[in-house]
């Protein structure tokens, strides 16, 4: 029987050519880039699916883009409350107390039974509010990060050597 147990090695290799399957090293850095920048999208779930609708709609690197977006999982969440903020300013609600989510994690579970309504109205304008301003900023980072990872994977002798072969 042959055995199925792959190591590190095999693994490192196997990723790194679907990664640099024929790909310019602008078009491996226009899929990272997006990846990214929808990665940081603040709503949580929702990048997952809008990269794999994307990479399959403009025939983007599949496995590239998703791992950009899992990188980017961290700066999402941490990301949530600044794009808050900023949409908070650049479109202000009726209810300031909007964007102060202390305030909105501070309802006991007795309030939020009787009163979800309120909450969810709250959570809905913050929601907003912070795609508002990561629409915003979404195309210039974008445009900064593909320009920036373009030139880095020119230097990179995989990405060349992929290219010569692409």
């Amino acid at each position: 029987m042959k055995s199925t147990s792959y190591s590190l090695e095999s693994m490192k290799e196997k990723a790194a050519s679907w990664l640099l399957e024929g790909i310019s090293p602008r078009r491996l850095a226009l899929t990272l880039a997006l990846g990214f920048v929808l990665g940081c999208l603040p709503l949580v779930g929702v990048p997952t699916g809008l990269c794999m609708v994307l990479a399959l709609a403009f025939r983007l690197n599949l496995p590239a883009i998703q791992a950009a977006n899992y990188a980017a999982m961290p700066f999402q969440l941490a990301l949530l409350m600044p794009l808050a903020r900023l949409g908070a300013k650049l479109a202000p609600a009726a209810n300031a107390a909007t964007t102060d989510m202390w305030a909105v994690l501070m309802h006991s579970p007795a309030q939020l039974m009787h009163s979800s309504g309120p909450l969810l109205v709250q959570l809905g304008m913050m929601a907003g509010q912070a795609l508002l301003a990561w629409l915003l900023l979404a195309i210039p980072v974008l445009a900064l990060l593909t320009a920036a990872l373009t030139g880095v994977l020119r230097r990179v002798p995989a990405v060349a050597c992929a290219r010569a072969r692409g």
